[in-house]
C-alpha cells in the first residue's frame, strides 16, 4: 500500500478548477500575504466587486479560502492547509515516477552488454 492516502477526486478537482483562472490563483497569491477584503481582492484585477465575489465564491468551494462577515465588511483568509491535497498529489506522482525510473535501472544494470561484432 502507498504511504500516502487516498484523496477524493472531486476534491482534488475543485481545487485544480479554482485555481484555473489567473485571477483567482492572484487572489490566492495575494491572500497568502494575509486576510483581506473583497475590494482589496478585485482591485489589482481591475475586476468588479459582483465578479470578485464570483471568482472567491470558486475559491471557497474549492476548499482554498474561507470567509467572515463583520458588518458590511466581508474578508477572505487561507484556509490553513488548504493546498497540501495538491503537494500530496503531486509527491504521490513523484514518488510512482522515481519508482518507475529505479525499475529501468535495475533492468539496465541487469542487461548483459553486447559485444560490437564488426
Amino acid at each position: 500500500m502507498s504511504q500516502f492516502q487516498t484523496m477524493e477526486p472531486q476534491q482534488l478537482d475543485r481545487i485544480f478548477i479554482a485555481l484555473s483562472d489567473a485571477g483567482r490563483r492572484g487572489m490566492v497569491e495575494r491572500l497568502s500575504l494575509g486576510p483581506a477584503t473583497v475590494k482589496q481582492l478585485a482591485e489589482p484585477h481591475q475586476m468588479g466587486l459582483p465578479s470578485a465575489l464570483k471568482h472567491l465564491r470558486v475559491l471557497e468551494d474549492g476548499g482554498i479560502v474561507v470567509s467572515s462577515k463583520a458588518g458590511r465588511t466581508r474578508t477572505y483568509t487561507m484556509r490553513p492547509g488548504a493546498l497540501s491535497a495538491i503537494d500530496q498529489w503531486v509527491r504521490q506522482r513523484e514518488a510512482a515516477l522515481n519508482s518507475a525510473f529505479d525499475r529501468l535501472v535495475s533492468v539496465i544494470a541487469e542487461t548483459p552488454e553486447e559485444e560490437d561484432i564488426r
